[in-house]
């Protein structure tokens, strides 16, 4: 018999996450990588862990992802925001859930583009007034 697969689409930045979980023992496949030798940082880790344990799921589901772009934070959570629309599409009742951590929401903050004229984004020369 075939495992069900559920996969789902993560991005926060501009970091992409494909996410595909499957019943397993709770192993976490990052980038062919295991979680703890991919993010070194605990809090990315803590990150990537949380809608799984918000719904009690902790070793029951072997989680494989591909992300690209961005920088580590960026890629946590991309990766938690796929893992959160994977398991809606695996038990539509954990929607309640994990909408209400805003586990589901993605997160629409990208970094502003810089300005001509200025050192950066905002950032400006200093002003003179004589």
């Amino acid at each position: 018999m075939a495992e069900i697969k559920y996969s789902a689409t993560g991005r926060r930045k501009s970091s992409i996450a494909r996410v595909n979980v499957t019943s397993g023992t709770g192993k976490i496949v990052v980038n062919e990588k295991s979680v703890d030798s991919y993010f070194p940082r605990e809090t990315l880790r803590m990150i990537i862990r949380q809608p799984i344990e918000l719904i009690g799921a902790t070793g029951k589901h072997d989680i494989s992802v591909k992300v690209e772009g961005g920088g580590p934070t960026g890629q946590a959570g991309a990766i938690r925001h796929g893992i959160s629309r994977a398991l809606t599409k695996m038990d539509g009742d954990l929607r309640i859930k994990l909408k209400k951590e805003g586990f589901l929401t993605r997160d629409p903050r990208e970094k502003e583009r810089k300005k001509y004229g200025l050192k950066g984004a905002r950032k400006r020369f200093q002003f003179s007034k004589r």
